[in-house]
Formats: C-alpha cells, sequence, structure tokens
C-alpha cells in the first residue's frame, strides 16, 4: 500500500464518471484501497434518496432529504439493500430534479473537504462536483457486459431477478442520464478512458495506477 503523507506532499483528489455498471465502482474502489484514499460512490447517495422517497413517501421531498443528508452517515448505506431494477428507475427520475442535485451535490463537496486525500465515483464528478480534480477518469463498458455484471450481482440477494429487466433498466438510466438538461453524464476533456470490458480487475488498477504514479511521482 502506497502511504501518500510520506510520497505526497499535497491532497489527492480522484474522481471517476461513467455510465451503469460501467466498472467505475470496482475500480474507484480498488484504487481507493490501494492509495488509502477515502471512497465514495455518489450512485449510492441517489440510490440511498431513492430508497427513501419510494419507502417513506413524504410530502415535502426537498425538506425531507435535506434533514436526511445534513448528518448522514455514509457508511451505514452498505447495509441497504439498495440495487434494485426499481431503485435504479427512480434514481434516474430524480437525477433530473435540480433541488435534490443541489442536496446531494452539497454533501459530496463537503465529503471532499473533509476527507481530503479521496475519490468519488458517479456521472458528473469530473464535469461538475470536482472539476479541478487531480486526476480524472472515464469509464466505458457496452450493454451486454454491464447487464450481465450486474444481474450477477443482484442474482445473490433478488433470485427472481431476469437479465432482460437489468438489461432494460441501464438502458432506461444510460438514456436519461445522457439526455437530461441538469448534469448530464458527459466525459470531461482531460479525463482519461477506461474501458472495463476489455481490462479484469488488475488491468484496471494498473492502468490507473501508472496515471497516479505520475501524479504523485511529480
Amino acid at each position: 500500500m502506497v502511504h501518500l503523507k510520506k510520497k505526497f506532499n499535497k491532497n489527492l483528489v480522484i474522481s471517476c464518471d461513467g455510465g451503469a455498471a460501467s466498472g467505475k465502482t470496482t475500480g474507484a474502489k480498488l484504487i481507493s484501497k490501494k492509495y488509502n484514499l477515502k471512497f465514495l460512490s455518489s450512485g449510492l447517495l441517489y440510490r440511498y434518496a431513492s430508497y427513501l422517497l419510494l419507502k417513506i413517501k413524504p410530502k415535502n421531498k426537498i425538506f425531507f432529504l435535506k434533514k436526511k443528508f445534513k448528518n448522514l452517515n455514509y457508511r451505514k448505506l452498505n447495509n441497504i439493500n439498495l440495487h434494485s431494477p426499481k431503485i435504479s428507475e427512480y434514481s434516474a427520475i430524480i437525477a433530473k430534479n435540480r433541488d435534490i442535485r443541489k442536496i446531494l451535490k452539497k454533501y459530496q463537496i463537503k465529503f471532499s473537504k473533509k476527507f481530503k486525500n479521496c475519490c468519488i465515483e458517479g456521472r458528473d464528478i469530473s464535469t461538475k462536483i470536482l472539476p479541478n480534480s487531480d486526476l480524472k477518469f472515464f469509464f466505458i463498458c457496452n450493454i451486454n457486459t454491464a447487464a450481465l455484471r450486474r444481474f450477477k450481482e443482484l442474482k445473490k440477494t433478488s433470485k427472481n431477478i431476469k437479465l432482460k429487466d437489468v438489461k432494460r433498466a441501464l438502458r432506461m438510466r444510460n438514456t436519461l442520464d445522457k439526455q437530461r438538461k441538469i448534469s448530464p453524464l458527459l466525459k470531461h476533456r482531460n479525463s482519461i478512458i477506461v474501458n472495463s470490458q476489455k481490462l479484469n480487475k488488475k488491468q484496471m488498477v494498473e492502468k490507473m495506477s501508472k496515471h497516479i504514479d505520475e501524479v504523485i511521482n511529480n
């Protein structure tokens, strides 16, 4: 493991973007572990917001979410099953809401300031949340590989899940993310492309590490 305090004389902030099941979460987690970075998935935040809204059905969604995200303990989200086609579809819908995006953006920026060595992954991290991040990665993967990847993940907790439903949900999510007017899914001009379809985990880490080490050593 690289100890940044010894090898890096300033903060290291990395942003990872890409479509649904493109491999960005896996890549971001792996390099976060290797370089001792605090990890945050913005997609998990949207899923949690969707989960709460679907479950509680509050009258005032914005006031409700402001209260829930004010002092949110991010680690507790790992204990909730937030990966389902229903939550995925609703996440794409609320992602178009400007006020909800403001709430989650505020949380993400606050996270990056609190944990100065961090890696945040999502769809607009490089373009809107952390445009000044030290390194920007953009993950790509074809829909068939992405759907199969997500299907295997969901199958662990949802035995009746169907691959065609997963593929439909992913296609809908990516289309909505790319076409929404507010913070659409875009590749930043300085982003390094990571094709997760052609790389295994080891190769992915090696590719990302090469660029990270260059930043650290310079």
